[in-house]
């Protein structure tokens, strides 16, 4: 159960990369994730169902000092062996 996320708001300079990645790994879910130059904070998730929902949770309040306004999700495809902190793209 692959999605591609949006995260809109204060998402960046808050460790919201560092922070989404620990939560992935506590949850057993891989993907990646990485910092756009728009502002945004773009990421992959994919794993079982229950942890995919996880993580969007988490997603929508982000890290202490972060403040998302907006998640947007889509179907993705994919299949990772790890989660991963990318390049900004």
């Amino acid at each position: 159960m692959a999605k591609h996320l949006v995260i809109s708001g204060r998402v960046q300079g808050v460790g919201f990369r560092y922070s989404m990645s620990e939560e992935a790994e506590r949850l057993g879910v891989t993907g990646w994730v990485r910092n756009r130059r728009d502002g945004t904070v773009e990421a992959v998730i994919d794993g079982a169902p229950d942890a995919v929902e996880g993580i969007l949770s988490w997603a929508r309040r982000g890290p202490r000092g972060a403040s998302v306004t907006d998640v947007q999700v889509t179907e993705a495809a994919g299949s990772f062996e790890r989660f991963e902190m990318r390049p900004t793209g």
